[in-house]
């Protein structure tokens, strides 16, 4: 009888040892590569959908219509003749031709929106707006600070005079479109000229005088409008409110060059009677009766020209140079 085999057991009983065999599971797997997959059909996709959308408003009317008629669909054709089939046995154009007679689902795409033919991205329109809104804004502040300027300037140079005193209401200055405007109006019973005539009183040639010294610093060429009101009556020789508004104007022009103005500061001289009344309630109220100085906006004015001048006569005495055919006085870079 064979004996059972002895293996040894802690107990030396001779049984078998158990052996259990323990297995370590690792983390969570990434579930495969599957997701991944899918992720990348969707980017894909996404890609596809706005690229769509930017052909779509990147070309012109006359090629979306050629993609319109290009996925058209064609209905078979109805003929009985030849085969019967879709070119009905004529030829390839004719056959083609027929067949588009028949149902057809129209397809209607949007007109572009941006750009021509996809050469622009942005409305040209829209950006030279913006563009011009933002010159404007800064032109008009620009504009603003040295009206500003100019107002505190002549408010001083009046107040250093005390003769000046009774004319200091007689001042106006306001901010205009076509530019800085210096009015210098009658008052009751201080007038600036004669009745009747172009003389100017000393004090308003004094104020004349003080109102030059502002305005030679600016590079801005300057207008002056002489106004009457509707009272001066008309003597024998002819003589009107128009000519006395231009006679006014121009008594005002040689007041502000002997207050030390360049006279080719000077852009006109006008007169234009009592059309132009800043009291129309009261046509004969003397604030109508005034001279108006403008110191026009920049775009009409050549500032480089008189950025130098004030230099330019400091070298040469304060003598500009004349056209020895005319005597006329040219400002620096003007030819004769």
């Amino acid at each position: 009888m064979a004996e059972r085999p002895d293996f040894g057991g802690a107990g030396g009983d001779g049984k078998a040892p158990i052996i259990i065999k323990r297995v370590k599971k690792g983390g969570e797997g990434h579930h495969g590569g599957a997701w991944k997959v899918a992720y990348a059909d969707f980017v894909t996709a996404m890609m596809a959908f706005f690229l769509l959308l930017w052909l779509l408003n990147a070309v012109t009317e006359q090629q979306l219509n050629g993609v319109a008629d290009y996925f058209t669909p064609i209905a078979a054709s109805t003929r009985e003749s030849g085969a019967g089939g879709m070119l009905g046995g004529q030829t390839v154009g004719e056959g083609a031709s027929q067949s588009r007679t028949g149902a057809t689902a129209a397809v209607v795409l949007p007109p572009p929106s941006i750009g021509s033919g996809g050469s622009e991205m942005t409305d040209p329109n829209e950006s030279s707006s913006t563009e011009d809104s933002q010159v404007r804004a800064a032109q008009e502040a620009k504009d603003q600070k040295q009206f500003e300027q100019v107002a505190q300037d002549i408010k001083e140079q009046i107040s250093g005079v005390p003769d000046l005193a009774p004319l200091a209401n007689s001042l106006m200055v306001d901010n205009t479109p076509e530019g800085i405007r210096i009015q210098i109006m009658d008052q009751d019973k201080v007038d600036m000229f004669s009745p009747g005539s172009a003389n100017l009183f000393p004090r308003s040639k004094d104020l004349l005088k003080q109102v030059a010294t502002v305005i030679r610093k600016m590079p801005n060429k300057i207008s002056i409008t002489g106004h009457t009101d509707p009272s001066t009556a008309v003597d024998p020789s002819g003589y009107t409110n128009w000519e006395l508004s231009s006679d006014r104007a121009l008594a005002t022009r040689r007041a502000l060059l002997e207050g030390g103005m360049d006279d080719r500061q000077i852009n006109k001289v006008t007169g234009v009677s009592d059309r132009e009344p800043i009291d129309k309630g009261q046509m004969r109220s003397p604030r109508n009766r005034r001279v108006s100085i403008v110191l026009l906006r920049a775009e009409n004015t050549k500032a480089e020209e008189f950025d130098r001048l004030p230099r330019f006569l400091e070298k040469t005495g304060g003598t500009p140079p004349q056209d020895t055919s005319t005597g006329e006085n040219l400002a620096p870079g003007a030819k004769p």
